[in-house]
């Protein structure tokens, strides 16, 4: 039966692929990839051969229709992403959308997202939360730190490793210094690591720390 798969995949430890997910790797007809040199690695890892697809930021609005055209004929697919849950900070939106639109069956498998061991981790209020994934980086980013300085509850970034100095100086400017967060990095991995602290304190710590990894910055919400 035509149907696209959702995959997510690790986010570090390999160990942290379901038994789901496996199973539906193996079932498929063929693999939309982010990068298929990465996902390449996971399914010998696994022990699965299948069919690869480059999926990813550059040419999913070209491959788009024939893609959705393949599973509407009745073949099914999985699309992952080079680590954790598709359509979270990666691509993975406009194909779902698209085969909704075309009446194919779309399923999401549960799995691995960076953001929630990391606001689980960071010690701060978890019930409510605001998931701005990457800050814009040019046109509109002043703006949106001004508007997510003033959220109640706690407000969750990513951020690459060349990035993150300049954006905790930013968070500083218009969050203020005192305001307490955690950064984690490396998250299930062999250096993960979890920082906390206040904005000013967190500046400190990575002046002097080696910058490697992927960031998830966690911010406290403004207190009444």
């Amino acid at each position: 039966m035509a149907k696209l798969f959702i995959v997510p995949t690790p986010i570090g430890n390999l160990d942290d692929i379901t038994l789901r997910a496996i199973k539906v790797l193996k079932a498929v007809d063929f693999i939309l990839a982010e990068d298929t040199r990465t996902s390449g690695n996971l399914l010998r890892h696994l022990d699965i051969s299948k069919p690869m697809v480059a999926y990813h930021l550059n040419n999913e609005h070209k491959i788009l229709a024939r893609i959705t055209e393949r599973i509407k004929s009745g073949e099914q697919a999985a699309l992952v992403t080079d680590a954790g849950t598709p359509a979270i900070s990666d691509p993975g939106y406009l194909l779902v959308r698209e085969c909704i639109r075309q009446e194919v069956e779309v399923e999401c498998l549960p799995g691995a997202t960076a953001f929630v061991p990391a606001l689980v981790n960071s010690g701060l209020p978890a019930d409510r939360f605001i998931f701005e994934g990457f800050l814009p980086q040019k046109k509109g980013r002043q703006t949106r730190l001004e508007f997510l300085k003033e959220m109640p509850c706690t407000v969750i970034f990513y951020e690459s490793p060349h990035k993150l100095l300049k954006t905790l100086e930013q968070l500083a400017l218009h969050f203020g210094e005192d305001r307490h967060a955690s950064i984690s990095r490396e998250l299930t991995k062999i250096y993960e690591e979890t920082v906390r602290g206040t904005i000013r304190e967190l500046i400190t710590h990575f002046t002097i720390s080696t910058l490697k990894g992927e960031f998830v910055l966690v911010i406290e919400g403004k207190k009444d």
